[in-house]
């Protein structure tokens, strides 16, 4: 790392750790950064430090997982409920002081729930494979890119309604809150941006019992994936890191 450069915080919520890994070595790669240039904590199995300074970092991306923030808090999963109390206990700071901040799939959730906005399995649910997003607002990650243009989703809950404060900047007919910014560096994904063909593959084969789609049709949406021409959300995660580093 260069002098003086400081390192994105990347916080994973999955636990199971292939996926995680699977997830960390993808926002490496396609947000163009090195182990060294970033801060990795797994919160499944770790705790966000008592001494964590938002200030130390370049940014915050938050990852997907299998939780929802709308499950039923009685029969929440004891990691998942951790990994959720954690990962709230963060937004405050980082949407009073406008920290740059990636929160991809379970990232919009966390954000809209924080932010007040019903996050629910009413409707906007999507099935897991490609989606035809479209710019409905102009934003400096977007700048350039395509009017549309494909990406990844497989969700069973969505924001229903636009979080006070935010912009909408992407949707999908599925789907209307695909892509949403509060403040000026505080962005939220429903899609997937590291994901490519390879990284759904591997999360298909993970997650094919957790209730995302029928077991028996995990071969159909690997193909399905492969063959799909997913290149732009890349490009909006390697901007986002670009803008910030």
């Amino acid at each position: 790392m260069h002098a003086g450069m400081k390192p994105f915080l990347i916080l994973q919520l999955r636990p199971e750790a292939d996926a995680s890994d699977g997830e960390y070595a993808a926002f490496l790669e396609k947000g163009g950064l090195t182990e060294a240039q970033v801060h990795r904590l797994c919160l499944d199995r770790e705790t966000l430090p008592a001494d964590l300074r938002l200030e130390d970092y370049a940014g915050v991306i938050v990852g997907g997982g299998p939780g929802c923030v709308s499950d039923d808090p009685e029969g929440k999963d004891p990691v998942e409920a951790k990994i959720e109390a954690e990962i709230l206990s963060l937004m405050p700071e980082i949407t009073a002081r406008d920290v740059p901040f990636m929160g991809c799939c379970y990232g919009i959730g966390i954000l809209g729930h924080h932010l007040g906005a019903e996050v629910s399995k009413r409707r906007y649910g999507e099935p897991v494979g490609p989606v035809t997003c479209r710019v409905v607002a102009p934003d400096p990650l977007l700048e350039g890119l395509p009017g549309t243009f494909d990406a990844f989703v497989g969700h069973k809950e969505a924001v229903q309604d636009l979080p006070e404060g935010c912009v909408h900047l992407l949707a999908s007919d599925p789907c209307p809150y695909q892509m949403i910014r509060y403040g000026e560096n505080v962005y939220a994904t429903q899609f997937h941006p590291e994901a490519d063909g390879d990284v759904f593959k591997a999360r298909i084969n993970i997650y094919k019992h957790r209730g995302y789609f029928a077991p028996e049709a995990a071969d159909d949406l690997i193909e399905t994936c492969q063959a799909a021409d997913v290149t732009v959300p890349v490009e909006i995660l390697r901007r986002f890191v670009a803008r910030y580093r």
